[in-house]
């Protein structure tokens, strides 16, 4: 993983971290144990499915650099796809809270694509490679 790429991890990655600590504490407080355990299942699947995304993603990119855009695709439609079948599969469950886990996992969500823009939009990726340093003939 290149070092502007563990960046932008790194600055996606700790927000919503945070957010979720403070989405298990606000559970915690008003839901008690079991939503404390919606919120830590909610913060999880944020930072798994988009770190994961993220990182299949990047790697892709430096292999086939003209699929990019295909591959983004692909990737979350992939993540809608797998959290569907998950969220399908934890229905009719009573382990944890589902109105804390759907807000925490909103809650981090929309903080991990506010990091991701800002990390984007701070970075100074080359887009252009410029020349290599030839000599004169």
């Amino acid at each position: 993983m290149q070092s502007n790429d563990a960046r932008t991890l790194l600055h996606c990655a700790l927000p919503t971290a945070a957010a979720g600590a403070a989405g298990i504490a606000v559970s915690a407080a008003v839901a008690g144990g079991k939503g404390a355990l919606g919120a830590t299942f909610g913060a999880l699947v944020v930072l798994l499915f988009m770190g994961g995304g993220l990182v299949a993603l990047q790697r892709g990119a430096r292999s086939f650099p003209h699929l990019f855009q295909m591959m983004g695709l692909l990737v979350y439609t992939v993540q809608i796809l797998v959290l569907m079948v998950a969220l399908t599969a934890l229905r009719g469950t009573s382990a944890f809270n589902h109105k804390c886990f759907a807000f925490t996992l909103l809650a981090a969500t929309l903080v991990w694509m506010g990091a991701q823009v800002r990390s984007h939009m701070k970075a100074k990726v080359l887009y252009v490679e410029p020349e290599s340093a030839r000599p004169q003939s």
